[in-house]
């Protein structure tokens, strides 16, 4: 820009709008426009001699009895494939860094397990790339991962979504983000424990569409409603708009149990709305003064 290498030193450091000006204002006054003739910080001024000094100190160490490090030519950070789902705790330690370097390398990895079909490349200084893949392809100790995923087949909540996958609601929510008095809507993918009797990894097709989809938990009431002649699971469930398995499960029942005519069966409802005791199928809104309902407790 400036013909002049001292000149683009110099903008480096001064900004390239400040030494333009400069040469503007010496052009107007008939002075000299070089880089010893133009009137500049000191920062600037003492910037380029030093970038100099380092210069032929590099170029010539032996000159002035210094001795440099061994720089190998080559980047710093290699990227490294990665061909299985594995832990971010075991990356890290078959790299030989510590997790917290590993995930400052590796924005992803802030979630406990690598998803190998969803994340094919890890990035890590150079030598400690050469250390992981030894490592990884001496690596005997059964799973790379202790984590997989797990797609939710109905609507559910975190503690019923944690109780089918073995965790603890606490460690499912923390894992997966999943906020307070929120459903974990019907596909919806969850990051959940491995065992040893699984040996595939997360394939491809999953590891492109997975997606965590959330609804308002609405609040429910325990409530029991009288079953008439005939009645069972499948047309309680159907009288108030409710998952066989739910009933079954708050009865603690088969799916395709029966029910005898009078017995009290326990189900959730919305909090806002109750079942007539009266057996007729009617939903009405909830009243204080009500006493049809015969046991209730919020859930």
């Amino acid at each position: 820009m400036f013909g002049d290498w001292h000149l683009a030193l110099a903008a480096y450091n001064w900004g390239e709008g400040s030494v333009g000006r400069a040469i503007a204002r010496n052009q107007k006054a008939g002075l000299g426009t070089s880089y010893n003739d133009l009137n500049m910080p000191a920062e600037t001024r003492l910037y380029v001699p030093k970038l100099q000094a380092v210069k032929n100190i590099v170029a010539n160490p032996q000159a002035f009895a210094t001795e440099l490090p061994l720089i190998e030519n080559h980047p710093y950070f290699q990227q490294v494939l990665i061909t299985r789902d594995i832990d971010v705790a075991l990356a890290a330690k078959l790299a030989d860094v510590t997790v917290e370097n590993f995930k400052a390398l590796n924005p992803s990895g802030h979630r406990p397990v690598i998803i190998a079909a969803g994340t094919p490349q890890i990035l890590l200084p150079w030598d400690n790339a050469k250390i992981f893949q030894r490592n990884f392809d001496a690596y005997s100790q059964g799973q790379y991962a202790s984590w997989t995923a797990w797609t939710a087949t109905s609507t559910m909540s975190a503690a019923q979504a944690a109780r089918r996958t073995g965790m603890s609601e606490a460690d499912l929510r923390g894992v997966n983000n999943i906020p307070p008095r929120m459903l974990i809507k019907v596909g919806s993918t969850l990051l959940v424990p491995r065992s040893a009797g699984v040996e595939n990894d997360v394939t491809s097709h999953v590891a492109d569409n997975a997606q965590m989809s959330l609804a308002p938990e609405i609040v429910t009431r325990r409530t029991t409603v009288t079953a008439r002649r005939g009645e069972s699971v499948a047309t309680i469930a159907k009288r108030y708009s409710l998952s066989a398995s739910s009933v079954a499960e708050w009865n603690q029942v088969s799916a395709s149990s029966a029910f005898k005519r009078g017995y009290q069966v326990i189900v959730y409802l919305p909090l806002k709305i109750r079942a007539s005791s009266s057996g007729r199928g009617s939903v009405k809104a909830v009243k204080r003064s009500s006493k049809k309902i015969v046991k209730s407790r919020r859930r």
